[in-house]
């Protein structure tokens, strides 16, 4: 297969879009001249544990930086961690995480290599199972990669040391977790390693064993962590708050369409696919008003919805958002009620039955299972349904409608 390959300094100007921080941008940029004068592709690994099996949009932030190095000629190595997801990273957590069995990593890692496609080229992705390296080492060889660092600089890491300072427990298991992926590195001879902000750590081991193993050390490019649809916490399933890419085409054409102006931005840097040349001209037509939040908006979600279901679904998804929006569907005159978000976000039911849509969060179950709820014109997901805080149009039934805001 052929590489096309642009100038270095062009293609450090695509990478560093809408990095945080990379380490180091002058052994980025060498790296690059030698492989645009040797036509050698560069070896660029990302690593997930398959610990749930849907991907959301915060997950593909990578995925797609991963993109930008297929489309300059580089090789993209999605790194499934079979081995390591049995273990559990404990970046953020605050307490030990429940290792999942084989079977459930197993399945999850099918579902993720289904969707990773709706990005990346597959013939130029090689995807790796890191319990290929791992499952033939010794038990000594697994042990001595212990005697590679200190239990001093281990809790350096904030996560572990906020944890040992609160007195939680950390399991020696978990002390692994960062050495098996910098080993990782090690196994994959990696030239360029990306991960989000949350994994400076993880990343810059393995530069660390790269360097003791005589191996050339890794470039690390880590990427902001993308705040989920209520603007202030990382998107997460468990949080709410987040966009699935296997969800239906209306269901993230709406979500999309209930971020803010400001978070937009920000979301069109790391996942459009819009160029550099592109997005400025969208920055600045948004700053001259030649260019209507709105309609940027609805270009971001036909776009992403677009990509995961096809342009067909995609403009069916606005048309049909555009008809519950419309005073054709939508009474002038709904009634407008705020509403005070006791938790991050609040069970569906609990908000119709506080709100008086229904007597009950039994009877909004029973709706919502009926099909008879919508939000913002869309669907709910299921009964077990929670909301960030936020405006949100809710219909019960057919002529029941109420707008509620945060206090």
């Amino acid at each position: 297969m052929g590489r096309v390959f642009t100038h270095p300094k062009k293609q450090l100007e695509v990478i560093k879009r809408g990095a945080s921080e990379i380490i180091n941008e002058q052994e980025l940029l060498d790296k690059l001249t030698r492989s645009y004068e040797k036509n050698r592709p560069l070896r660029i690994k990302a690593g997930f544990d398959p610990t749930a099996p849907d991907i959301h949009l915060g997950h593909t932030v990578l995925i797609e930086k991963m993109r930008h190095f297929q489309e300059l000629g580089h090789e993209a190595i999605f790194l499934i961690g079979d081995y390591t997801g049995m273990i559990g990273d404990p970046t953020g957590k605050n307490e030990q995480r429940k290792p999942l069995s084989k079977e459930e990593v197993d399945a999850n890692a099918v579902t993720y290599k289904e969707q990773i496609f709706k990005i990346l080229d597959p013939e130029r992705t090689k995807i790796v199972f890191n319990s290929e390296w791992f499952s033939k080492m010794s038990a000594q060889e697994i042990a001595s990669l212990g005697s590679l660092l200190t239990v001093a600089r281990m809790l350096e890491r904030d996560d572990f040391k906020k944890r040992f300072e609160a007195h939680n427990d950390i399991s020696l298991l978990e002390f692994y977790y960062p050495l098996f992926q910098g080993y990782d590195s090690v196994a994959l001879k990696a030239d360029v390693e990306l991960g989000g902000t949350d994994q400076r750590f993880n990343l810059l081991m393995g530069r660390t064993l790269q360097r003791k193993n005589g191996i050339a050390e890794q470039v690390v490019i880590m990427m902001p962590l993308l705040e989920g649809l209520d603007g202030v916490n990382k998107m997460s399933k468990s949080l709410g708050n987040y966009v699935g890419i296997n969800e239906p085409a209306k269901e993230i054409f709406g979500k999309l369409m209930s971020i803010s102006d400001e978070l937009m931005l920000k979301y069109y840097t790391l996942l459009s696919h819009k160029g550099i040349d592109e997005l400025a001209l969208l920055r600045d037509g948004l700053a001259s008003g030649s260019v209507h939040p709105k309609k940027a908006k609805e270009d971001l979600a036909l776009e992403i919805a677009g990509r995961y279901h096809g342009a067909d679904a995609a403009l069916n998804a606005k048309s049909e958002f555009d008809l519950i929006f419309s005073s054709r569907e939508t009474p002038d005159d709904i009634a407008e009620m705020s509403y005070e978000w006791t938790e991050p976000a609040v069970w569906l039911p609990k908000i119709m039955k506080d709100t008086g849509l229904c007597e009950s969060t039994g009877q909004a179950v029973r709706l919502i299972n009926q099909g008879g709820v919508k939000i913002d014109g869309r669907k709910p997901s299921g009964q077990d349904e929670k909301l960030i805080a936020g405006e949100y149009v809710l219909k019960v039934g057919k002529r029941k409608f109420l707008r509620i805001k945060p206090l």
